[in-house]
């Protein structure tokens, strides 16, 4: 692991957050920058990583530069560590030297072997999910212990954009559900037709007919729908040539 320079950033009034936020193109590229962004600004900080559960298990979405992967993996793993116990209590867990700590012997003779020494998670306070930790390394004991007025500061700021992005995400979810929507019923009323005009039946007997058709091959009544449009486009074309 890199030692990286730390401190906090000189030139600008603007928080660098409100930067990555204008930048982000979604929220694993808002997430990656944050990391980043965290080594630079907490003292003694050298890697950190964002943990969030997501379909009821805690994973990282996003690390640092320099971040081995095993050191959240492990604590997943073993159901015990830090950052699982910020995510999972809401409350920050600091490790001033891992050779003296005893709350999780498995993962700290993992995170040993890779130099970290210093370990401090903070809860973030994440809508929508059960819970998020960010997650904080250092390579000498006590390391992070200037930087822990600067790690809260980061971690609140951090949240807000988490939150943010997590909302944006959301909203473009649900519209791209709107837009699947539209075009399945659109592409399920011209069969419907199709078959109106075919068959010389009322557009329920039509619509009956195709779902009945859908559960027996057991395809999607959409994609059904689709199929046959598909063909019916293609036989018409065939016969213009």
């Amino acid at each position: 692991m890199t030692q990286q320079t730390t401190g906090p950033a000189t030139g600008s009034n603007t928080d660098p957050l409100d930067h990555a936020m204008a930048r982000s193109r979604g929220l694993d590229t808002l997430l990656r920058d944050l990391t980043d962004r965290a080594v630079v600004q907490v003292p003694g900080a050298v890697a950190c990583s964002v943990t969030v559960r997501r379909a009821d298990r805690l994973m990282t979405l996003a690390g640092s530069t320099g971040l081995p992967a095993g050191l959240d993996l492990r604590q997943y793993e073993n159901g015990s560590g830090p950052c699982v116990d910020a995510a999972e209590t809401g409350e920050a867990q600091y490790s001033p030297d891992l050779a003296a700590e005893t709350r999780w012997p498995a993962y700290t003779e993992y995170a040993l072997a890779t130099g970290v020494r210093c370990v401090l998670a903070l809860p973030l306070p994440v809508e929508g999910e059960t819970g998020a930790a960010l997650n904080l390394y250092g390579l000498e004991p006590d390391s992070l212990a200037r930087g822990l007025d600067a790690a809260r500061a980061f971690a609140e700021r951090g949240a807000d954009a988490v939150n943010e992005a997590l909302r944006i995400e959301r909203q473009q979810a649900s519209a791209a559900d709107v837009r699947t929507a539209l075009l399945s019923r659109s592409v399920i009323d011209q069969a419907v037709g199709m078959l109106m005009a075919r068959e010389r039946i009322d557009a329920h007997r039509a619509l009956e007919r195709l779902r009945r058709a859908s559960q027996e091959r057991n395809v999607k009544l959409r994609d059904l729908c689709a199929q046959l449009v598909a063909r019916a486009s293609g036989g018409a074309s065939d016969r213009r040539q």
